[in-house]
Parts: structure tokens; C-alpha cells; sequence
């Protein structure tokens, strides 16, 4: 169900770039949720079902539970579900950074879709006790968020992550041993 906008709410183009930048604003805020490993904020920023409007006549519950898959693993679905593997990365992961790029928005009415590849700096705990951070890993994921407007902004409906695989050869190919150098 479509929230009514208030009367002094732009529309045209002016109103998409403000969902655009409102979406930005959210789609950051999630990572940065994960950076600091702030789980409160984090759980803020997921769908829940008192965040969207329900009339009678509708079956609008079944279109608020949220989704997740993070790379190598299951579809996780509902919040609860969604959460909780957020609680389990948190636990084991020290350190981890987050460099956005190739970030793409669009904005259809109450939703939106964000693409992005997530360029990822993480580290797991220290070898030994009382060691410094273990070794840090980069890896590249490619990543979808679907937002959805709520009364208080938009909110993370699903999140889909998958692995980009790396490439063995350089662009050009192996030189054939045949050719003269």
C-alpha cells in the first residue's frame, strides 16, 4: 500500500533525486552499521512489519519479510533469521571495511533497487592471544539491495551478495610458447 504523500513533498524529477539520495543515504548507512558492528543500528535499518501499513482486506504480512543471502550461503528469510546471521558475522569477524563502487539506484514508487559491487577489507581474530589483528583478506562481491518506503524512511527489504570469481589469466591470455618474444 502506497503511503500519501504529504502536499509539500516534491514530485517530478526533483522528488526521484530526493529518493535517490534518501536511498543512498540508507544503503550507506548499512554498511556502515556492519563496519562498526553496531548491531542496534543495524536491526533499525531492516524491514519490519510494523513498518508497513496493513489494510483488512489484504494479505500485505507476506510482502514485508525480509531476505538475505550472503555469499556461499543459504537464502535466509525472515528477520529474525536475517538478524541473527547478522549476530554471527559480527561475532567472527574483527575487522571488516567496505568500499563501495559501480553503486546504481533506482526508485519505482515505494521501492528501490540498489546494485553495487562491494570491495571488502576483512580481518578474523588474532592467531595467538593477545596478538594483533589476524591477516586481513580483500575480496570482491557483487551485491543487490531492495529498499522499501516506510513512515520512517526506507528500509532494507532483502540483501543478495554473491562472490565475483577471480580471473586466472590476464585479459590478453597466456603469451603460446611458439611466439617469437
Amino acid at each position: 500500500m502506497t503511503p500519501p504523500r504529504e502536499p509539500d513533498e516534491p514530485t517530478g524529477a526533483t522528488g526521484r533525486r530526493t529518493d535517490t539520495d534518501a536511498v543512498d543515504r540508507a544503503n550507506r548507512a548499512f554498511y556502515e552499521a556492519l563496519e562498526r558492528g553496531d548491531f542496534e543500528l543495524l536491526t533499525t535499518l531492516w524491514l519490519a512489519p510494523e513498518d508497513v501499513s496493513y489494510t483488512e482486506d489484504s494479505d500485505e504480512a507476506d510482502d514485508t519479510s525480509v531476505s538475505c543471502v550472503h555469499p556461499g550461503w543459504p537464502v535466509l528469510t525472515g528477520r529474525g533469521e536475517v538478524l541473527r546471521s547478522y549476530v554471527l558475522i559480527m561475532a567472527n569477524t574483527e575487522y571488516i571495511q567496505f568500499f563501495l563502487t559501480d553503486v546504481r539506484i533506482s526508485v519505482v514508487a515505494d521501492t528501490a533497487l540498489v546494485t553495487c559491487t562491494e570491495n571488502i577489507l576483512s580481518g578474523g581474530p588474532a592467531p595467538e592471544e593477545g596478538g594483533e589483528l589476524g591477516p586481513l583478506l580483500g575480496q570482491r562481491v557483487v551485491a543487490t539491495n531492495v529498499f522499501r518506503r516506510t513512515r520512517d524512511g526506507w528500509k532494507l527489504w532483502s540483501h543478495h551478495a554473491s562472490p565475483v570469481l577471480a580471473e586466472d589469466a590476464p585479459e590478453d591470455g597466456p603469451e603460446d610458447e611458439d611466439t617469437p618474444s
